[in-house]
């Protein structure tokens, strides 16, 4: 949340008030992770509870989620997910994120799902894992971690 200072002096006195600024965005600001980036935070949350269209998060995601390490007990830094059109990296690759050193990945690029997506996780030392179902929507933290185990690589 940014802090607006706001100045001003009548009959010789001056008067600083300081007001909270609320950082929802009227239009959507591109905000995409990328690999050693460290500006994500919220690890393991929702991430579109806030970047959505009249969220107070900077940009509005179409996919963004956490990646873990194999323990699932701390985040895994520059992960790549990669959405393809069929399972288990079949068909075509139609889009790329990349994780950033937090663990987090995110983009408010144009994501089309179509019918579905197949998620595909590889970390730096080439382990894939790939997400049997097909996805229509990107929110993978409202379901990894919560309904569902974490998504994780090595």
């Amino acid at each position: 949340m940014k802090r607006r200072i706001i100045a001003f002096a009548t009959l010789g006195m001056t008067a600083i008030i300081f007001s909270n600024s609320c950082s929802k965005s009227k239009s959507n600001t591109t905000n995409i992770s990328a690999h050693n980036g460290n500006e994500s935070h919220n690890m393991g949350q929702n991430c579109m509870n806030c970047h959505k269209q009249g969220g107070q998060g900077e940009g509005w995601f179409n996919v963004a989620g956490t990646v873990y390490n194999s323990g699932k007990t701390s985040t895994f830094a520059n992960a790549t997910v990669k959405l393809y059109t069929g399972p288990n990296g079949t068909g075509t690759l139609k889009y790329t994120v990349n994780g950033d050193a937090k663990g987090n990945f995110y983009t408010t690029e144009s994501i089309d799902f179509g019918s579905g997506l197949y998620p595909v996780v590889e970390g730096s030392s080439g382990q894939v894992n790939y997400m049997p179902d097909m996805v229509t929507s990107g929110q993978c933290n409202s379901c990894h971690g919560i309904s569902t185990g974490k998504i994780w690589t090595q």
